[in-house]
């Protein structure tokens, strides 16, 4: 067995035979003059161009190369997280298998997170190389997440990333959530930092990537905001809209009431009366929702153990002071 790793490459790949053998050419030399043991964990994800017969070639020859085939295309966020469940080293670095990521980086991911006490370290592609069809909504989703999720960064989008390993493997993803990674991570109290990267063109196969991505990055953004925010306590946002739509709803039924009582109105007929009486179910609906999903979450967190906290030290354990020594008698001849 080789010696556990202390940095595993993890690379989702999705028909990219025509960059695989380069890619790792260019990985074993930015990584060899670290002098540190690692890995590159390859993530196949369903590939039908012959990209896994190349990678098993690349294994066979180098046994820092680790190959992990999924049974079909499951996605990015997929890729990465059975990466993520596979790598053994105390650095996990994240990138993309189509040479646009500069593996030349690696080594400054990695010497500022030791160096800043970090816990993760995104890449941010300065000088992006590519269509303005791709630089245009990814400049308008960066900033809409960072507003939402509260963790300022200028590129989400970047995969080049090195990440200490006891917060990977507290990340679940879902969906395409692997672009959120900073935000999830953020919210066990991580130290999350940024810096520029190499960004070159595709020169070789084809981008995955197009528009229809950007709804369901936008999609992932909602419940990214939800889990971050309401995602231990849903009771108080949906409780919350509940008293504001109630409340109106009251307000408005009190009013008519009034007029019918004291003022001698005909109310019937009043849209304002169908009004008041939506909002005010809508509010109790409201408030029904808040109670169920925080029986759904504790029922969730209690039956799995999952912690609603996360560690980062333990004391240590407390030594048992020692016993006094008890003079001793000779007894008498």
């Amino acid at each position: 067995m080789a010696a556990r790793p202390y940095l595993s490459i993890v690379i989702p790949v999705f028909n990219e035979a025509a960059n695989v053998a380069e890619l790792h050419q260019q990985l074993t030399a930015s990584l060899e003059p670290m002098g540190r043991p690692y890995e590159i964990l390859v993530v196949d994800d369903g590939s039908t161009d012959g990209t896994l017969q190349r990678l098993v070639e690349i294994e066979g020859r180098d046994r820092r190369v680790r190959v992990l085939r999924l049974r079909r295309n499951f996605g990015q966020t997929a890729a990465f997280s059975a990466g993520f469940d596979h790598a053994r080293g105390d650095i996990v670095v994240t990138s993309d298998g189509d040479l646009q990521n500069d593996p030349a980086d690696i080594p400054r991911l990695v010497a500022r997170l030791e160096e800043g006490g970090f816990d993760l370290v995104c890449g941010w592609r300065k000088e992006r190389q590519d269509p303005y069809s791709k630089k245009i909504p990814s400049w308008f989703a960066n900033r809409l997440i960072s507003w939402a999720t509260g963790v300022h960064l200028s590129d989400y989008g970047c995969s080049l990333k090195a990440i200490r390993a006891e917060v990977v493997r507290n990340l679940r993803l879902y969906g395409e959530m692997h672009r959120f990674i900073p935000a999830v991570a953020s919210w066990m109290g991580v130290s999350v930092a940024e810096m520029p990267v190499n960004h070159r063109p595709r020169t070789r196969g084809q981008s995955k990537y197009g528009l229809g991505r950007t709804t369901r990055v936008l999609l992932d953004l909602f419940t990214v905001k939800f889990l971050g925010a309401y995602g231990t306590r849903p009771s108080h946002l949906f409780g919350g809209l509940g008293l504001v739509f109630g409340g109106a709803g009251l307000g408005v039924l009190a009013y008519l009431t009034w007029l019918k009582l004291f003022e001698d109105e005909a109310i019937g007929g009043r849209p304002l009366l169908i009004l008041g009486a939506l909002a005010f179910v809508t509010g109790l609906m409201f408030v029904m929702v808040g109670l169920l999903a925080e029986m759904l979450v504790r029922i969730y967190h209690e039956s799995q153990g999952k912690p609603t906290y996360v560690v980062k030290e333990m004391p240590p354990a407390a030594q048992p002071e020692p016993e006094p020594e008890r003079e001793r008698v000779t007894p008498g001849r």
